[in-house]
């Protein structure tokens, strides 16, 4: 199989994504396609665009656009932002190199509250007021947390910077999303054109120049784009166009996790104007048979997972052929990313939240899809999930080591659907075996092969957090979803972690189909004697959405809804709304399950009745109070 020789791939994350680390999904390829003798170069123009922003040339720009603003229409935080502007301009370097790790001495001062504007942000600080009047964030880091002080102070500097940008600028700028409403679920293609169409924001601008910068960097034939979330479409849509403006004869491809659950019947022309080929799921198999069509050696009739433009209308072709196995993807590479300018934020005052957001972990996967593969709620008919595969410990400890000499970071985040307890234990012998000293955390199922004594071994191999799905927190709801855990069940294994030294987050669901105000309530005092026994430190409710791919979009019958019928306007297609025969409503119940979790996080109000967060009258909890600690002595 011969390839030209001028052949150059340059795979680039868009805007947004996350701060910390880069998203991986370049890193795979990027390490995958150079294991296979491809000349392949990364870029993350998601931090690129947020460090010119945020920099003094940046809120040059910032302040032009807040000025033009009529001065009636300005709100508060334009105004402040301008009233204080030569303040903000001296302070957002040193405040960006803190963030960033490179000048860590200016914490203390940071640490002080005398160096940095303090915007409205900085109001959530009135929550932490101390009763006698002292330090308000003394609870969180003591007398000697000054970094870690110094690192929520900054936070909250940049999100103030962003409300004023979002209120200037572009009104569809977020930190981790960029636009996501014009392509969230969004069955017409329609409001992307249009924002694409129109005149570009400041934000636009600066996108477009960063983009051409890299392919000028770079010279490649061919960029892909990995999308994995909506509120980085707009942005690898703006890029595409910048490309295709300036650079014709470049190939553009279109992938990523968005690609996969949203555009699996894309039908709409218009998408070919910005990219030439979209492919769907794992991206190694279809980029080498792309390449080879691309090298006049396959056929386009025998492309792999990948959507083209045929005579004006959109074709896909999949020849069927078997992906790369896991064991043969290769190692990631982080080469041409620059892990020296990634922002370490700390948004919320929890040592386990703060993982997602702060520090520098190698994102690497133990094993392709979920071993377990039933769970109603999840796109199990989707290959991210269905298609298990996994790789050997030696293979991953290889892998391990080579990530670690390449990046100098011994801090790994295993980013699986769920890590399963065979392949983790395989794991943790293989890393002591090796007397390798690394850190690592990652999603699990919590699952009784989860015994104290494999969560010590697990601890004892560098385990230092797990995440995992409780989700209603009912037993007759966790049997209608087939999560194949009880609640008790949850308990013993939490605290196994616990009792090992290991942080624990738990997946909070409400709204799943069925779930009565009842059973809300007794899931609320479940979670509440979770953090009581310190079972869980962190947790999260999201609301429950149905998708097309999941058992309960298939089959909705089975789980007593109608889903409403919505049109397909040829581009992207995934939730769906549905009626739920028991009429609750949800919305309000979220804001009290959150209001309550928030606190409970903190450890505030853990002994009070979970009936004192909701705003209307709701039933006691049928749940005894000492369930938790029954379930835990009986084990």
């Amino acid at each position: 199989m011969s390839f030209p020789a001028s052949l150059r791939i340059l795979s680039l994350i868009p805007p947004m994504t996350q701060l910390n680390v880069p998203y991986p999904s370049t890193a795979y390829l990027t390490g995958f396609l150079r294991s296979r003798g491809f000349v392949a170069e990364q870029r993350d123009l998601a931090l690129a665009l947020v460090l010119e922003l945020f920099s003094p040339k940046g809120l040059d720009a910032i302040r032009t656009c807040a000025e033009a603003m009529p001065g009636k229409k300005r709100p508060s935080t334009v105004r402040g932002f301008l009233n204080r502007f030569d303040h903000y301009r001296s302070t957002i370097g040193p405040a960006i190199a803190f963030l960033q790790g490179r000048d860590p001495s200016i914490g203390h001062r940071i640490a002080g509250r005398g160096l940095l504007p303090e915007g409205p942000r900085f109001a959530s600080l009135d929550n932490y007021v101390d009763e006698d009047g002292g330090d308000p964030l003394a609870w969180a880091f003591g007398a000697l947390g000054v970094q870690d002080r110094a690192r929520h102070l900054a936070t909250l500097y940049l999100n103030d910077l962003a409300d004023v940008l979002r209120e200037a600028v572009d009104p569809r700028f977020e930190f981790v999303r960029y636009a996501e409403s014009l392509s969230s679920n969004q069955p017409s293609f329609e409001p992307l054109a249009q924002a694409l169409a129109a005149p570009p924001t400041l934000v636009d601008e600066i996108l477009e120049k960063l983009t051409l910068e890299a392919v000028h960097r770079s010279s490649p034939n061919i960029v892909l784009l990995s999308v994995p979330f909506p509120g980085s479409v707009y942005a690898a849509f703006r890029m595409a166009k910048a490309i295709k403006a300036k650079h014709p004869e470049i190939v553009t491809v279109l992938g990523g996790g968005y690609v996969n659950t949203e555009l699996r019947e894309l039908t709409e022309p218009r998408v070919f104007n910005y990219f030439d080929y979209v492919t769907l799921d794992d991206g190694e198999k279809p980029l080498l048979a792309l390449f080879e069509h691309l090298a006049g050696e396959r056929p386009r009739l025998n492309l792999v997972r990948t959507y083209a433009r045929v005579d004006g209308q959109v074709r896909y072709f999949n020849a069927q052929e078997p992906d790369i196995p896991f064991e043969d993807v290769g190692t990631p590479t982080w080469d041409g990313l620059p892990l020296d300018r990634y922002l370490s934020l700390l948004d919320m005052l929890n040592p386990m939240h703060r993982l997602w957001s702060d520090g520098r972990w190698n994102k690497l996967t133990v094993a392709h899809g979920c071993y377990w593969k039933k769970c109603s709620f999840c796109d199990v008919s989707l290959d991210y999930i269905s298609r298990y595969d996994a790789a050997s410990a030696t293979t991953l400890v290889d892998r391990i080591e080579a990530i670690i000499a390449e990046t100098g970071q011994t801090g790994f985040h295993f980013v699986d659907e769920a890590a399963p307890p065979k392949m983790l234990k395989a794991l943790a012998e293989e890393v002591l075996r090796r007397k390798l000293t690394i850190s690592w955390w990652g999603n699990i199922r919590f699952e009784k092969s989860f015994t104290p004594e494999l969560c010590d071994l697990l601890a004892e191999s560098g385990c230092i957090a797990v995440s995992g799905g409780l989700e209603v927190a009912s037993d007759r709801l966790l049997k209608l979803m087939k999560k194949g855990v009880s609640v008790d069940q949850v308990a013993r294994v939490t605290r196994a972690f616990t009792d090992a030294g290991v942080l624990v987050h738990a997946y909070l669901m409400y709204g799943f189909p069925t779930q009565t105000v009842h059973d809300t309530v007794d899931a609320l005092e479940y979670v509440r004697q979770l953090f009581e026994a310190n079972c869980i430190q962190s947790g999260f409710f999201h609301r429950f959405a149905c998708t097309v791919h999941s058992p309960v979009g298939m089959n909705p019958e089975e789980y007593g809804i109608k889903l409403l019928p919505k049109p397909h306007g040829g581009f992207a297609r995934n939730d769906v709304a549905f009626i739920d025969p028991t009429g609750v409503d949800h919305t309000r119940l979220g804001q009290a399950l959150n209001k309550a979790l928030y606190n409970y996080m903190h450890g505030i109000m853990l002994d009070e009745d979970v009936r004192s967060w909701f705003d209307e009258r709701v039933p006691r909890p049928r749940v005894s109070r000492n369930f938790i600690a029954r379930a835990l002595s009986e084990a």
